[in-house]
């Protein structure tokens, strides 16, 4: 991974393809977990519109370990080249109401890179749920202490709120099943999915701007960092309606490119109790 970093872009965007197809027989699983949640999400495309989203994702998840290894091991200068900006002017407004940034984000397969890639414009601290790989794990959290402003873990919401009233920016996304202990129910692409509500429960204890923030990957290898303006009316004291307009918005940012969301990961999971079956196999 650490190599890859020296390659061409081109070369890295070949290389990203390649390992997408090669990795397919080993991540069989996961690939049956991204195509079942296709076809939960987007029941109007044909079998074969899926098929090829379907492909085009594993080509993207490919690309996801030559994106980490950017974002762990790519000095700024280079990594600046290859960025563009939208909208970073709500992140100033955001900071100059003087009680802290999140700025919210999905699971997008350049999620890892975005962040880096945000943080050459603006320190961030940054949410860290612990990997069960324990190499990985080491490897990212070195590389996040160290291009981060500091390390909130996901079992430690105190911390990111404390950062939150010191006027930081904190980079979050919700968008995973945590388990019912960890969360309520509310709609994702019209189904029912567990989501966590701590979004507004720390925004109401900390009265800090919640700003939407996604990265793409453009065809050529460069990328696109989108910054929304903040919302507003945010929280509305309802955790269910809270919840849901989160889930509205990273699901309309999902549609432009559905290709570069994080499938393979059971997002419909957990369901309410009494209800029979299960959506994965």
């Amino acid at each position: 991974m650490r190599l890859s970093i020296y390659l061409p872009v081109r070369m890295q965007l070949w290389s990203g393809h390649l390992i997408g197809k090669l990795i397919t027989p080993l991540t069989k699983a996961r690939r049956r977990v991204a195509k079942r949640n296709l076809e939960l999400c987007f029941p109007e495309l044909t079998l074969e519109q899926r098929e090829d989203l379907l492909d085009a994702n594993m080509r993207t998840m490919g690309m996801l370990l030559i994106e980490t290894a950017l974002s762990w091991w790519a000095s700024g200068p280079s990594l600046a080249k290859r960025v563009r900006y939208e909208g970073l002017e709500h992140l100033e407004g955001g900071l100059a109401a003087g009680k802290g940034v999140i700025l919210l984000t999905g699971h997008f397969t350049s999620m890892e890179l975005g962040g880096r890639l945000m943080m050459l414009k603006q320190p961030c601290y940054v949410m860290f749920r612990p990997l069960k790989n324990p190499l990985f794990n080491a490897a990212m959290v070195k590389a996040r202490t160290y291009h981060s402003e500091g390390i909130v873990l996901q079992d430690d919401p105190r911390a990111m709120v404390r950062a939150l009233r010191k006027n930081k920016v904190v980079w979050y996304a919700p968008d995973q099943d945590y388990g019912r202990k960890l969360s309520i129910f509310a709609k994702f692409f019209g189904l029912t999915a567990a989501t966590v509500p701590a979004t507004a429960r720390m925004v109401k204890m900390s009265g800090a701007k919640v700003i939407p923030f996604v990265p793409r990957r453009e065809a050529d290898g460069t990328y696109t960092l989108t910054l929304s303006p903040a919302l507003e009316g945010f929280p509305t004291g309802d955790d269910v309606a809270d919840a849901q307009s989160i889930n509205d918005l990273i699901e309309k940012e999902i549609r432009q490119t559905p290709e570069q969301y994080y499938w393979v990961h059971r997002r419909f999971k957990t369901q309410p109790e009494g209800k029979k079956g299960t959506l994965y196999k």
